[in-house]
């Protein structure tokens, strides 16, 4: 008797999904959302079912409820707002199937805002500066209800900056390029890294073995301030180191985003990624990473 192969939908299929997608076929069917009839080939031939809905349209989710067993919600909520609509049309629609049991949702490190450098592990409270954080930390709210009343395991991944090679925008080099400069020492913070790679393999990790509604740091063992990234990523590279700046040379230089980046620092603990999901890690520390281009 031939045995029923796992169902997963992955909504937001972006890079890290496609990366999900390849360590999963064929050994799973895996769905993959999308609201681009363009892009529907492309993810057949990837080896994915599209099923085409707009997260922004609730009208267009009527069917997704039941078609897996398993979701991974990667994709980000709306660019203006202290909410996301995006997640709770998406719930609804999986409320109403009742079939998933299991859904993990990529949230982001940014919900901690600015930490002053402070150690920590997922059991700090949440405190977001932003109204992207705060975006996040509704999703991750609304989530956290809906496993709740349905019963489903829910995990949380919150995920700090990604970088790969060869994903576009994902790699230190590009800024390295443009000269954009870093922060002096005695200003700098602290930042926290995943590879696109171990990422993907997280996922996987929590869509198998998540506790019920647990939070986990989706992050390396990297310990660095973020200059001092820039730095070893020069000394890969073989480009010259970025110049150093004070916050107020950076408020007159840099965009807002930017700057909330640099505003914000925090050292993420992962034990319960690497204990409790079985993770190892392929790229500990960024360094390695880097490495491996």
């Amino acid at each position: 008797m031939r045995m029923r192969l796992p169902t997963l939908l992955v909504v937001g299929c972006g890079d890290v999904g496609v990366r999900v997608l390849q360590l999963l076929v064929p050994r799973w069917r895996v769905l993959a959302l999308t609201s681009s009839p363009g892009r529907m080939q492309a993810l057949r031939e990837l080896g994915a079912v599209p099923v085409l809905g707009d997260l922004d349209d609730a009208s267009s989710l009527w069917r997704v409820g039941a078609l897996a067993d398993r979701v991974l919600h990667l994709a980000p909520p709306p660019n203006q707002g202290r909410t996301d609509p995006r997640t709770s049309h998406l719930l609804r629609a999986l409320a109403r199937g009742g079939r998933v049991q299991r859904l993990v949702y990529g949230s982001t490190t940014g919900v901690y805002g600015d930490c002053g450098g402070a150690a920590f592990d997922e059991s700090r409270t949440v405190a977001p500066a932003t109204d992207r954080a705060h975006r996040r930390v509704h999703a991750e709210a609304q989530v956290r209800s809906f496993g709740r009343q349905t019963g489903c395991r829910v995990t949380l991944l919150r995920i700090p900056g990604i970088y790969a090679s060869n994903r576009v925008g994902g790699h230190p080099r590009d800024r390295l390029l443009r000269g954009t400069p870093a922060l002096v020492a005695a200003e700098d913070a602290y930042t926290n890294h995943i590879h696109a790679d171990d990422l993907a393999r997280a996922c996987v990790a929590a869509l198998l073995r998540g506790a019920p509604q647990r939070v986990l740091h989706a992050c390396d063992d990297t310990d660095l301030l973020m200059g001092d990234y820039f730095d070893l990523a020069a000394d890969l590279c073989g480009l010259p180191r970025p110049p150093r700046i004070t916050r107020d040379q950076a408020a007159q230089q840099m965009s807002p985003m930017q700057l909330s980046f640099m505003g914000e620092s925090r050292r993420l603990a992962n034990e319960r990624l690497k204990r409790e999901l079985k993770l190892r890690l392929r790229y500990p520390t960024v360094r390695e990473g880097l490495s491996h281009g």
